[in-house]
């Protein structure tokens, strides 16, 4: 009949149209997610605009491509940016595939690391995401090539520090051009003049910590308590082991994780 023809079609289109997920009408003023990788004690971040959707992943590890991507296909996110820190000798970056499987992304490090990118970066840049940004200040000393990006506008704003300064720590300076006198100045000038408030997501942790803030960190931080000519006779000292299979991880990560 005609009456059960319509309620066919209407229950069609219904199904067809499923409304939003109010679970995912995110209203905060960001979207922000910790992921973690075990075997290096590792952080990717994921960070997103909730009004455009648009969003950058943050020092993305090779061997949780899938993780990530189902994340950000969860929450209806549109990747733009990949984002790295500075070139990881610890894992590959899953920048170079991820650009493979998301042909609009472009991935970002900073001119200083040497290393292949779409973006390379300079003190002082800026990286929209949607309506938010994130500004990019340069603090060489684990790396020559080390940035961190800074999330001004958020209150109380937001900062992913890389290894550049950990939770009660830092980043070594033995390797890849890295430099005690280097990283002390870094920390103290770019980091440590945000507010005190500034919340501070590092790319490392080994002891279970997730987050930090600025005045924790000037108060806590047991290498940086002691003044400049302290902190560069403790990194000089701490010995550290080269991290397994760096030879061969360190030229992926030159090449945005591509293996040649």
């Amino acid at each position: 009949s005609t009456q059960s023809t319509w309620v066919d079609a209407l229950l069609a289109r219904l199904l067809r149209t499923k409304p939003p997920n109010p679970l995912l009408q995110i209203r905060a003023p960001c979207i922000l997610r910790q992921l973690f990788d075990p075997s290096t004690c590792s952080y990717t971040y994921l960070f997103a605009d909730p009004s455009s959707k648009e969003a950058v992943l943050i020092d993305p590890v090779l061997n949780h491509i899938e993780r990530d991507l189902q994340l950000i296909m969860d929450l209806g996110l549109t990747l733009t940016h990949v984002l790295n820190t500075h070139c990881h000798s610890d894992h590959i970056t899953a920048s170079g595939q991820l650009k493979t499987r998301l042909p609009n992304v472009k991935s970002v490090i900073s001119s200083a690391a040497g290393a292949h990118a779409d973006v390379l970066l300079k003190h002082g840049d800026t990286i929209a995401v949607g309506a938010l940004h994130l500004e990019v200040r340069s603090t060489p000393g684990h790396t020559k090539g080390c940035v961190i990006f800074l999330a001004p506008q958020l209150e109380p704003p937001l900062c992913f520090t890389g290894d550049t300064l950990l939770v009660r720590g830092c980043g070594r300076t033995d390797l890849q051009e890295g430099s005690p006198s280097q990283l002390y100045d870094s920390i103290v000038q770019q980091i440590f003049t945000l507010p005190d408030d500034t919340i501070l997501y590092p790319a490392h942790d080994y002891k279970g910590h997730t987050v930090t803030t600025v005045g924790e960190e000037k108060l806590l931080n047991p290498r940086l308590t002691h003044g400049r000519r302290t902190f560069i006779r403790l990194m000089e000292q701490l010995a550290l082991p080269v991290p397994q299979q760096m030879e061969s991880i360190v030229p992926a990560n030159l090449m945005d994780g591509v293996m040649q």
